[in-house]
């Protein structure tokens, strides 16, 4: 019987982001946060090496930008070498965070590691594996055009894989860079496709070829949630006879959406928050786990925040102390609380109340109308909120929903006097 070949695909390490604002955070873990890239890394290779893989095949952006020093070159190298004298052979395009010039600093060549040309498309024919390895580097950070024709025919007799850094049709909100198809990739007749620049893991098609995003390796915030690692595929007489995703990420990033709805004190919701987290959370994992708690819903909590504001971060703080074997690091706490009443009614009272709710809903009915309001107001404030993570400071038609909401609650408990 032939003798089976496994082989590792991932991308986006991104090794070394920057985790922004980390010092804004009372109590953050930084020093976790801001080595997890390094040691998601260290576990791919450990898995490589425990799994006895062939080869390891890398989809861009190994890292975040230019370097500052030669620190991050150098992990890298060394892991790789680890990987590279026990016989597993790597392979690497360059994507667009790291395309060809945006990485000043250079450590010598490792053998055993084959970078893609940016100038050209390659093949490396690894006879010896029964393996073809298709890829081709970014040559500069915007990559507008379809790399995909340019790509080689597929090896007579190999399994073909092609590595390629793309987002194919469109994923947002990552930018559109060496756009393509899956039918674009079919025409090739490989077997494989490892895709990266989607931090999303993403299975586009099962087979011939499978095409696959493996997502990055370790989330960088909180906009990146869910298990994060890398493909592990198994391929025997030439066809892939198993392919799963295996997690890798040491810090895990999650949204936890806490009801309050009926709930009259805090030690109601430290509870609820308390069984979600258990739920949400195998207590056997040892991984750092991030999140960010929204606590919604028509609750008399509603008044209490709007009396006390931090009443609900405070209670979803102290459930934490006592979630004892889960490590869990709470990001920030929002809050989207209604106070109990008949909106329909209120709605239609001549007084501030109604006049509070009619404008809540107007905006709320057009994402334009919100967006205009927010900027005409919101650019009047001194300051921004610590933590914010959106583009340019701005927040999303989501995000600002959840103000809104969390304000009228406030405005409505102050003119009841709750």
């Amino acid at each position: 019987m032939t003798r089976a070949l496994k082989f590792i695909h991932a991308a986006d390490l991104h090794i070394d982001s920057p985790m922004r604002g980390l010092n804004s955070y009372d109590g953050a873990p930084v020093d976790a946060l801001r080595g997890a890239t390094r040691r998601a890394l260290v576990g791919l290779v450990e898995l490589a090496l425990r799994e006895q893989v062939a080869l390891v095949v890398l989809a861009g952006d190994i890292f975040d930008r230019d370097l500052g020093d030669f620190s991050a070159a150098l992990f890298f190298r060394e892991q790789m070498a680890r990987l590279t004298r026990t016989g597993v052979r790597v392979f690497v395009v360059k994507g667009n965070h790291d395309a060809e010039g945006q990485i000043s600093k250079r450590v010598p060549e490792l053998p055993g590691l084959h970078v893609f040309s940016a100038h050209h498309a390659e093949v490396i024919d690894l006879p010896e594996l029964g393996v073809a390895v298709h890829g081709k580097s970014f040559p500069e950070r915007v990559v507008d055009t379809d790399l995909v024709p340019s790509y080689p025919k597929a090896v007579a007799g190999r399994f073909n894989i092609g590595v390629l850094h793309t987002s194919l049709t469109g994923r947002p909100p990552h930018n559109p860079y060496a756009p393509t198809t899956a039918e674009a990739l079919a025409t090739k007749n490989y077997d494989y496709f490892a895709l990266g620049h989607v931090h999303q893991r993403e299975v586009v098609r099962e087979a011939m070829p499978r095409i696959v995003f493996s997502g990055n390796l370790q989330g960088r915030h909180v906009g990146e949630t869910g298990s994060k690692g890398c493909e592990l595929v198994t391929v025997q007489a030439g066809a892939i006879t198993s392919a799963e995703h295996v997690p890798l990420d040491v810090v895990r990033w999650h949204h936890m959406q806490v009801d309050a709805t009926g709930l009259a004190s805090v030690n109601a919701l430290a509870a609820s928050f308390q069984l979600a987290c258990r739920r949400a959370i195998d207590t056997a994992d040892d991984r750092l786990h991030a999140m960010r708690v929204t606590v919604g819903g028509e609750s008399v909590l509603a008044g209490v925040e709007a009396a006390e504001p931090g009443s609900m971060a405070a209670a979803i703080q102290a459930a934490t102390q006592d979630l004892g074997g889960i490590l869990l690091w709470v990001e920030s706490v929002k809050t989207a609380l209604r106070l109990p009443l008949d909106r329909q009614a209120a709605g239609e009272r001549p007084d501030a109340v109604g006049e509070v709710i009619r404008l809540v809903d107007e905006l709320m009915a057009d994402d334009a109308a919100l967006a205009a309001w927010a900027g005409d107001n919101l650019d009047k404030l001194p300051g921004w909120p610590a933590g914010m993570d959106t583009p340019d400071n701005r927040l999303d038609a989501h995000e600002l929903r959840a103000c809104l909401a969390d304000a009228e609650a406030t405005v409505l408990s102050r003119l009841s006097g709750s």
